[in-house]
């Protein structure tokens, strides 16, 4: 068994298809398939459960799959470390962020982050947090900036900015007009929220929880955007995070946004990547220079 069977298997594991799998690994499918049976008859188990267009992984299936994938990112970071001791700002990162932060965020942050690191080429996903967390582990991402609190004892946190909820209402409502707006002002309140998966979603039942507000039960979004316009047509109320009501975000002029006084609702931002990692200080460099930008310091 070799990196390129480990490769291959991984590759099925992923697409669940063996036509894809071997285009994704730019093989053709009988060489894939015959080499991913060399791989079950050398271990004397069957990883892969076979029937008509469909492949599923077996339980051990599953947990060779696992150890697969912790190998060939544990090779990544070997070559990686090797490439970054001769020029360790340099080469590929791979950031992730996620979607109610990404479209507020990265056109402040990217520009910057090209001009400080100029010798180091982004590649930026945007993803559900879970997803992210999910790839981080995995080894596909170097990074990602995600909401706390994040309990893993794998990754790194570095905590980078707190962004504070803001309410946001049609011109005409009642509390659109409250210039001392408080959590409890939110008392049987009915908020438009985003759908399961969004930890803006979990961050904003929390909100409802303490200030006694309810979520509306027959419709979720799945942007802020669409959160925005349902307010922007007066058909409720809903949080907004500050990054997605600042001037350079165009929003419908129908909404009014009002901030709390007092202790705000919010939300605290960390970049993190693995323990592991072997370009760690590189990525502590990066989370301190983010902590910097001017967008940041006005929140």
């Amino acid at each position: 068994m070799n990196l390129r069977d480990l490769k291959y298997l991984t590759a099925l594991a992923d697409y669940q298809h063996f036509g894809k799998a071997a285009t994704a690994c730019f093989v053709s499918q009988p060489t894939l398939s015959t080499q991913i049976k060399k791989v079950e008859e050398e271990l004397g188990v069957t990883i892969f459960e076979r029937a008509p267009g469909n492949v599923m992984l077996t339980p051990i299936g599953e947990q060779i799959i696992a150890r697969a994938r912790e190998v060939l990112r544990e090779v990544d970071e070997m070559v990686t470390l090797a490439k970054r001791s001769q020029d360790p700002e340099s080469g590929e990162v791979r950031l992730g962020i996620f979607p109610t932060l990404g479209p507020y965020l990265l056109p402040h942050m990217v520009p910057a982050l090209h001009k400080e690191f100029e010798r180091i080429e982004w590649f930026l996903i945007e993803e559900k947090t879970d997803n992210l967390t999910e790839q981080l582990k995995q080894g596909k991402l170097d990074a990602a900036l995600l909401a706390m609190p994040i309990n893993d004892e794998q990754l790194t946190v570095a905590p980078l900015f707190k962004e504070e909820f803001l309410l946001a209402t049609p011109k005409q409502h009642a509390l659109s007009r409250d210039k001392h707006l408080e959590m409890n002002d939110l008392k049987g309140e009915t908020l438009f929220l985003l759908d399961e998966g969004h930890c803006l979603r979990d961050q904003a039942l929390e909100v409802c929880k303490l200030s006694g507000a309810r979520e509306q039960q027959d419709f979720r979004a799945t942007s802020l955007e669409t959160l925005r316009q349902m307010v922007g047509t007066g058909l409720g109320i809903t949080l907004l995070p500050k990054l997605a009501t600042l001037p350079v975000v165009h929003g419908s002029e129908e909404i009014e946004v009002t901030p709390f006084v007092g202790e705000p609702p919010y939300r605290e931002i960390a970049m993190v990547w693995r323990q592991s990692s072997p370009i760690t200080p590189t990525l502590q460099s990066v989370a301190e220079f983010i902590k910097t930008l001017p967008i940041l310091q006005s929140l």
